[in-house]
């Protein structure tokens, strides 16, 4: 339909899925091979047990590991890593396969716009030229609301209305303890931090809490309701003989190690260093500076770049399955035993690898004909609304492209330009795109892939979009509201 030359769109393919299977299909290898190594060694079910002590109820474990913990992981690696570990620790901790991926999906949302050390802010202010410092204080006025809703919001779509509010005390603690360092590093220090402190606040704050104070009844699914003693479950009934500290260090320290190298991975400075001695670029065949992208959707004519990276050092991927090899080795397991698990991970997941290659084909094959600037342009025609389907852009964008980072590339400029004609704020508008996308990332392909395989489910990844498009979708469009708020109301906010 869109005449695109048969030579171009091959070319896209096979760049989209490369794409797939490095870095993408490489970081969902290596976070599962940690996860397997676990597994083997028996020091997930010591771990479980750990996190049960805190609180056996399923809320409270997935508002610690599908929103503080995923959030850490998406502001140290972000590029789908929070989804792919996070939905294979709620798997291990006895949650079935669609709500654990629908769950990790809806939890990492609010930190995606600072992820990977705030690469999506650093990206927009490069493309628009506007102020890193004005951009990152913009969206953090705006994610912060959002921060404090999405754990009740978390909850209430695995529990319902009344079971969200039986732990309203534990939702309020996660998301304030996320929001306020959110806003506040944002705004007084820039992008880079933001997640990691943020998550790191929330962690300590809502294990605080579960010290003190535990749900009265324990939340169960369905399914495990069967099991529980006549009357219901109590906190006490429920809840195991505490594990001795030293086995919970050792089953948290495959995490640990984890989170370690995978925030020095996504240091500038060392990314920098192993890039400068292990990186390879190739000029994709035919496709690179083949497709030529002009006003409105960029402010000057600009030859699209078509570079495959080849990082095989800097990567994610290889962060993690260097923590998965530490891990092991400090576990006891011997280099032949590792071989072994990694081979069997690699044999588990190698549909599951095809599928996302393929769904990165397609993806990048839409960039490149220009559906994306069609639908962008429209977004961008609807005058005095476009504060509101501003953020709408961004979400879309993250929708199709799969990265906060790309979609601000992608249509940062168009939101300045537009935002100029129409005279709202270019800052405000630009900032949304990301704030927006972020409510985009349940729902595009390469996360939905990885949540797949991640617990297992390869083929339904149709159930787990269905499951989780409505919440993306209306959270969107509050990000819209609010955007129109502060576009017309609320200007004071804009810095």
């Amino acid at each position: 339909v869109y005449r695109m030359p048969p030579h171009l769109a091959f070319a896209a393919v096979g760049y989209g899925a490369a794409y797939g299977l490095f870095p993408i299909g490489w970081i969902v290898l290596s976070a599962i091979f940690v996860y397997d190594i676990t597994v083997h060694t028996g020091k997930f079910e010591i771990l479980r047990h750990t996190i049960a002590h805190l609180g056996s109820d399923r809320r409270i474990q997935v508002l610690l590991i599908g929103f503080s913990f995923g959030a850490f992981i998406e502001g140290a690696a972000g590029f789908g890593t929070p989804v792919a570990i996070c939905a294979a620790m709620l798997i291990g901790l006895g949650f079935q396969p669609l709500p654990a991926a629908g769950l990790a999906l809806i939890g990492n949302t609010a930190p995606v716009a600072y992820g990977a050390l705030g690469t999506p802010i650093l990206a927009l202010a490069a493309v628009t030229g506007l102020p890193l410092q004005d951009l990152s204080a913009m969206v953090g006025r705006q994610l912060p609301f959002f921060s404090l809703l999405i754990p009740f919001w978390l909850v209430w779509a695995m529990a319902g209305r009344r079971g969200m509010a039986e732990v309203w005390p534990a939702c309020l603690v996660a998301g304030a303890g996320f929001a306020l360092p959110q806003f506040l590093v944002s705004n007084f220090y820039g992008p880079t931090l933001v997640d990691v402190v943020s998550s790191v606040v929330s962690i300590l704050c809502l294990v605080t809490l579960l010290r003190f104070w535990q749900p009265r009844a324990i939340w169960r699914f369905p399914e495990e309701i069967e099991n529980d003693p006549p009357g219901g479950a109590s906190a006490s009934q429920v809840l195991p003989a505490p594990v001795v500290r030293r086995e919970a260090l050792l089953a948290w320290m495959p995490w640990l190690v984890l989170s370690l190298l995978v925030f020095i991975w996504g240091l500038p400075q060392f990314k920098q260093f192993l890039n400068n001695i292990s990186i390879v670029t190739i000029q994709v065949p035919y496709l690179d500076k083949a497709v030529l992208r002009v006003p409105p959707v960029v402010s000057a004519a600009k030859a699209e770049d078509a570079v495959f990276t080849l990082n095989w050092l800097s990567a994610t991927g290889t962060g993690l399955w260097l923590s998965g090899i530490l891990s092991g080795l400090l576990l006891g397991l011997s280099p032949l035993a590792l071989l072994r698990i990694f081979l069997k991970t690699l044999h588990r997941v190698r549909f599951s690898l095809l599928t996302i290659a393929a769904m990165l084909a397609i993806g990048f094959t839409t960039r490149f004909a220009g559906l994306d600037a069609t639908m962008g342009l429209a977004f961008a025609g609807t005058g005095i609304l476009f504060p509101f389907f501003s953020p709408m852009l961004g979400w879309l964008g993250v929708a199709l492209t799969g990265s906060d980072t790309s979609s601000n590339v992608l249509f940062g400029n168009l939101q300045q330009i537009s935002a100029q004609q129409l005279g709202v704020s270019p800052l405000l508008a630009a900032a949304s795109n990301s704030s927006g996308g972020v409510m985009g990332k349940m729902i595009d392909a390469q996360s939905i892939v990885v949540a797949g395989v991640a617990t297992g489910q390869q083929g339904q990844e149709g159930e787990i979009l269905r499951y989780v498009f409505w919440h993306s979708l209306a959270l969107a469009a509050l990000v819209g509201l609010l955007v129109m708020l502060q576009a017309y109301f609320l200007a004071g906010m804009i810095p």
